[in-house]
C-alpha cells in the first residue's frame, strides 16, 4: 500500500509540474519544436567573442552576415573551431556584378553561398606569420588559394588583407574582395 501511495504522489507531481501554460516553456523546448537553437543564440557580453559576432559587430560587414544566415552557417562559425575568416566587407561584396548577392542568397542557391563561404575558411586558427609569400593554402570548400606577403601588403588570392581581429575561435581577418573559387 505504501508504494502504491508514493507512486500515486510522484505522477501526480509530475502532472502538475507538466502542465504549465505554452508560454512558459523553456528555449530547449523552442528547439524541438524547430525554432531557434543553436551556439550563435547564446548571449554573452562579456567573453571574448567568437568569429560570427566580431563580424555582427561590425558596421562594414553586414552583407557577410546576412549571407552566413542565409546559408545557416551561424552556428558553425560560433563553436568552438579553431577557424580563420577571411571576411569581405559590404564594399568587397559591391565590387561583384549587380544582382550577384541578392541571386546567392535565393533558397535555390544556398549551395553555391555555402560553397562561396566556405571557401573564405580555414579550419585553424592563423595568423600573418603562419603564410609565407607564394603560399598555396586548401579553403575549407577543398579549393586552393594563394597566399602573396610582399611590399603591398597580405592578400589572399589578391584580395588584400586590410585588419585582422583575434576572436574567441579564431582569426577574423577582413579583406577588400570576395575570394571566389576557380
Amino acid at each position: 500500500m505504501r508504494t502504491l501511495l508514493t507512486l500515486a504522489l510522484i505522477c501526480s507531481t509530475a502532472f502538475v509540474f507538466g502542465c504549465s501554460s505554452g508560454s512558459e516553456q523553456p528555449k530547449e523546448a523552442e528547439a524541438v519544436a524547430g525554432g531557434p537553437s543553436g551556439q550563435a543564440l547564446v548571449q554573452d557580453d562579456e567573453s571574448q567573442p567568437d568569429i560570427l559576432k566580431v563580424a555582427g559587430g561590425s558596421k562594414d560587414h553586414t552583407t557577410l552576415v546576412a549571407a552566413i544566415k542565409a546559408a545557416g552557417l551561424e552556428n558553425t562559425l560560433s563553436n568552438a573551431g579553431p577557424f580563420t575568416v577571411f571576411a569581405p566587407t559590404d564594399a568587397a561584396f559591391g565590387k561583384l556584378p549587380a544582382g550577384t548577392v541578392e541571386d546567392l542568397v535565393k533558397p535555390e542557391n544556398i549551395d553555391k553561398l555555402s560553397t562561396i563561404l566556405y571557401h573564405h575558411v580555414l579550419t585553424s586558427a592563423m595568423d600573418q606569420s603562419n603564410f609565407t609569400n607564394g603560399q598555396v593554402v586548401k579553403m575549407f570548400d577543398g579549393s586552393p588559394v594563394t597566399m602573396t606577403i610582399d611590399g603591398d601588403g597580405w592578400k589572399i588570392d589578391g584580395a588584400k588583407v586590410v585588419g585582422s581581429v583575434r576572436a574567441s575561435n579564431g582569426w577574423v581577418h577582413v579583406v577588400d574582395a570576395v575570394v571566389v573559387p576557380k
